[in-house]
């Protein structure tokens, strides 16, 4: 019975993404209008919640992994061991939760605070500060917090209680596994593919556009549609490759190979470039990051501009939001054995710090050069990172590292992706089948290409879209701290008993 549920599950899933990408492609016009209605809908009238819910997150998960009574339970039996190294489990919940992302952004969004402050002189010392505030806002403690609160209820359902890795099965302690089977069950399972495929289609087409950028700055490769299509081609063929070869091989493997790029990448930037300022931007910008933390997170431009919160942090706090179906889920996959002290300290407070530490680089290297250069680079995101590098010594080489590292981050989200959906699509199975992921693979490179033929526009559009399907979503990740709490509740006397505590 449970089977067919699924499967039912599975085809609503793929019957509509099918109707968007035709919908895309037949009426771009009606696609841009309805989509950008919707955000605008959602930003201006729940910015409150979105704050609201990210700021509970944030509490929920340092207090139960800090402070509770709950920290040193297991995410399964309480003799189990995890499964992966600190290393090799830091490396991959870290590529799939930002994966291309960190690139795409980590020059271009400091640079464009900088440029276009709120309530301060552009270019000024005063921009600095709002620059690397606000890159650390939206990139530290919160969107790990909300990848948390998501991935450690499915963990411990999964591995403690045996439950599928399916996101109804948080919910279980509240419904039951009867209302898990059913209506509700479902409508929240249908909710998380549409979340990741929308937000994996919408970063494989980004990450495209970036490796195209790259390879039209290095190379002279012309930035068109059709080189695009042959990019996605191409790398869809790995992404798969790697996913289908497991865990254990080709998703460890890219991932480990991932980090170990990024912080050769980084101890080289900070020796070659700019070193004073990079460390002094770092400190004082994590001091201003922490002392304002409370009312950053819940500002919502009340008081100043709303138009500027709508366009960064609420929809930060949106997007976020959106991703937490599948980075959770797969944070949840490699976790077991882990304590909530651990899971905590390993999914929220480790990668914060490295995406605190790589913004304070990358945004100094191109602030640093000043203001003029920083609006010629943001002129473009997806060359803002090379047009700085361009500025410094081994240029070229850096530029050629950071596309191999653009291309191994782009591998590991699609490979990640590709075995949470084969793992939504066969009844929440810790080990889906090739041909499954084989199918959802195609799907999203199907699914990018689509949005990239689409219109000029396209891909934002379907980023703006994955954001209005995920808008109920915030609710389902709401619900999901009662329904952990209860678990662990419920399960706390069984753990005293077995650890003789």
């Amino acid at each position: 019975m449970r089977s067919k549920e699924i499967n039912y599950v599975f085809i609503i899933s793929i019957v509509l993404t099918i109707l968007v990408c035709i919908w895309g492609i037949v009426s771009p016009s009606s696609f841009t209008t309805a989509a950008n209605g919707g955000l605008n809908f959602l930003t201006v009238n729940f910015a409150w919640l979105y704050c609201l819910a990210m700021t509970a997150f944030v509490f929920f998960c340092l207090w139960l992994g800090l402070f509770s009574k709950y920290k040193n339970m297991r995410l399964g039996p309480d003799d189990s061991k995890p499964e992966y190294s600190n290393l090799a489990w830091f490396s991959m919940l870290f590529s799939a939760g930002m994966g291309v992302g960190l690139v795409f952004w980590g020059t271009a969004e400091p640079l464009n605070y900088f440029v276009a402050p709120v309530g301060v002189e552009a270019g000024s010392k005063a921009a600095m500060e709002f620059a690397f505030r606000k890159s650390f806002l939206h990139w530290g403690i919160h969107p790990w917090a909300n990848y948390a609160v998501l991935a450690l209820g499915l963990a411990f359902m999964q591995f403690r209680k045996n439950k599928p890795a399916l996101i109804s099965s948080v919910f279980i302690p509240l419904i039951g596994d009867k209302g898990a089977k059913g209506w509700l069950g479902k409508i929240i399972d249908i909710l998380a593919l549409i979340a990741t495929i929308g937000g994996i289609g919408t970063s494989l087409g980004l990450g495209v556009m970036q490796i195209n950028s790259g390879l039209n700055q290095l190379f002279g490769v012309p930035e068109t549609k059709t080189v695009q299509i042959a990019l996605i081609v191409i790398l869809a063929v790995i992404y798969t490759l790697t996913a289908v070869s497991g865990i254990d091989k080709g998703i460890n493997f890219v991932s480990n190979l991932n980090v170990k790029i990024a912080v050769g990448l980084m101890a080289l930037l900070v020796v070659i470039g700019p070193t004073v300022p990079i460390l002094n931007n770092l400190f004082e910008g994590v001091g201003s990051y922490l002392n304002n933390i409370l009312a950053d997170t819940l500002a919502v431009g009340a008081f100043s501009d709303e138009a500027w919160y709508r366009s960064w942090t609420v929809f930060y706090w949106a997007w976020w939001i959106a991703w937490a179906p599948f980075t959770g889920s797969f944070i949840a996959r490699i976790s077991k054995g882990r304590t909530i002290s651990e899971f905590i300290k390993g999914v929220i407070l480790l990668p914060a710090g490295f995406s605190v530490i790589w913004f304070a680089i990358f945004g100094t290297l191109g602030i640093e050069q000043g203001l003029d250069l920083a609006k010629e680079a943001i002129a473009s995101t997806s060359t803002a990172l090379f047009v700085v590098l361009e500025q410094y010594p081994l240029g070229v080489f850096m530029s050629i590292v950071i596309f191999i590292l653009i291309c191994t981050f782009f591998i590991t989200s699609a490979n990640s992706a590709t075995f949470v959906l084969g793992m939504y699509s066969e009844e929440g199975t810790l080990q889906p089948t090739k041909k499954s992921m084989f199918i959802w693979g195609v799907l999203m490179a199907v699914l990018a290409a689509t949005m990239l033929l689409a219109s000029d526009d396209g891909l934002t559009m379907m980023q703006t879209l994955s954001i209005v399907a995920a808008f109920p979503f915030t609710f389902i990740m709401l619900a999901a701290m009662p329904a952990t709490m209860k678990a662990l509740k419920e399960d706390y006397p069984v753990y005293l008993r077995n650890t003789g505590k």
